[in-house]
């Protein structure tokens, strides 16, 4: 039946067969994959952990710099200077 339909529609009989799966998860009658709100939501989130991920990078990176860059002389950092 599926196959028949998804001839007449135009599309590959498992992308219909998944839109079919998809409609009956969000309608609450599947329990074994994701529904569309839910899948939406992973992926947002997803985003926002590599979004902050890459503020964490960048942030670790701004402090190391700032770490070397205060080590002057006469601030308790030990600095090697060459002698003449």
């Amino acid at each position: 039946m599926i196959r028949c339909l998804a001839e007449q529609l135009g599309v590959h009989h498992e992308a219909l067969r998944n839109w079919i799966r998809q409609a009956e998860a969000d309608e609450g009658e599947r329990h074994d994959r994701p529904t569309s709100e839910m899948a939406e939501e992973n992926r947002r989130l997803r985003r926002e952990v590599a979004e902050l991920r890459r503020a964490n990078e960048i942030l670790k990176a701004a402090s190391a710099y700032s770490r070397r860059s205060s080590a002057r002389p006469g601030d308790g950092h030990d600095v090697h200077r060459r002698t003449p």
